[in-house]
């Protein structure tokens, strides 16, 4: 996957990018957050700016609540 350095990566981008990594790999959501971090951004917060790390955020947040809703947490 080719990421553009300038650009903002959106909260549905790493929607669509965590739920991916979790039916692909079959991963909880805190699988697929560390997947993310360590595959995506290398470990680094900051490799893509602080923009596209609040957007991964909320992303998590976003399908752990989605998740929590279906298993009735």
């Amino acid at each position: 996957m080719t990421v553009n350095h300038a650009s903002v990566l959106t909260k549905e981008y790493f929607i669509s990018y965590l739920t991916l990594i979790m039916t692909s790999r079959e991963y909880t959501v805190a699988q697929a957050n560390s997947f993310a971090f360590d595959f995506f951004f290398k470990g680094d917060k900051e490799r893509y700016g602080s923009s596209t790390w609040s957007q991964f955020e909320k992303a998590k947040i976003e399908i752990e609540k989605k998740m929590c809703e279906i298993e009735a947490c």
